[in-house]
């Protein structure tokens, strides 16, 4: 049995979704209310011989939602993914009340335009921003003055984990563009759309939608090279670093060369990088 106290809540897993033999999304019922602010992440954690092991993870859904859901790739020599990963709908694991982060939605600069860069997992904030735009909106208590313009990179087409569900936002509302782009193209003939890495396209759509630093601001989530090609073609436009883009990396500390889009998230700060695995 789990132990909770004043920092954790005993969460149950309500739901998981296996789209690879490394990839899920699932959803936990805390218990009682978790309030977040779209862009944060919570810090699940599982208990092992008496020794708790804990890392933070971007939380993909909307505040409004009850349950709280995550979309994570398994790293096999990891310290908790590869518990999480044996988890069923039922079982519990441990998870602090205090959600953090700052990777948050910035709409008080005067700047309306969000470019949204990431990869595979990477995408968890920016659905958490669409989803919790998308409930405003239905209600009227967001007018779509603030766009979004999001870029999802992965190698094959189920790592983009929640395309139908993103490609159905963008067709209904005004203030949405989606576009996955696909790098291995040649391996899934049956590929339709955008190819080539995010940052590949990066240019491209900087033009189609025109966008740049007076209108603009950027935010790069996922693995470290796109984040470091991103920021350099941006920088190149002009956009200015930390003032102009906001950035979440997601890394294996160990063995950097294995780069990982793991889901799991760093410490708080504006710039981060997760050494968790």
């Amino acid at each position: 049995m789990l132990t909770a106290g004043e920092k954790f809540y005993r969460a149950r897993l309500a739901e998981r979704v296996d789209l690879a033999r490394d990839l899920w999304r699932f959803r936990i019922d805390p218990g009682e209310r978790f309030n977040f602010t779209p862009g944060q992440f919570a810090t699940l954690g599982l208990e092992v011989e008496g020794r708790r092991i804990e890392r933070p993870y971007s939380i993909a859904s909307s505040p409004s939602e009850r349950e709280l859901e995550f979309f994570l790739e398994l790293v096999p020599h990891g310290k908790l993914t590869p518990l999480l990963h044996k988890l069923q709908p039922g079982d519990e694991m441990l998870m602090r009340k205090i959600p953090k982060g700052r990777f948050t939605l910035q709409t008080s600069d005067g700047r309306h335009n969000h470019l949204l860069v990431s990869t595979v997992t990477g995408v968890a904030p920016f659905l958490s921003y669409g989803r919790a735009l998308a409930e405003d909106w239905k209600h009227d208590r967001f007018d779509g003055s603030h766009r979004l313009y999001l870029l999802h990179g992965a190698s094959h087409p189920w790592e983009f984990g929640y395309k139908d569900e993103l490609t159905g936002l963008a067709g209904d509302l005004p203030w949405l563009a989606y576009v996955p782009t696909l790098s291995r193209p040649r391996e899934h003939a049956d590929w339709q759309g955008e190819t080539g890495r995010a940052d590949d396209v990066l240019e491209k759509y900087l033009d189609v939608w025109d966008l740049d630093r007076t209108n603009t601001r950027a935010y790069l989530c996922g693995h470290p090279d796109m984040i470091t090609n991103s920021k350099t073609i941006l920088k190149r436009r002009g956009f200015v670093e930390r003032a102009d883009i906001k950035e979440e990396t997601y890394w294996i500390a160990p063995r950097p060369a294995l780069a990982s889009n793991s889901g799991e998230k760093p410490s708080d700060s504006d710039s981060r990088t997760a050494a968790f695995w």
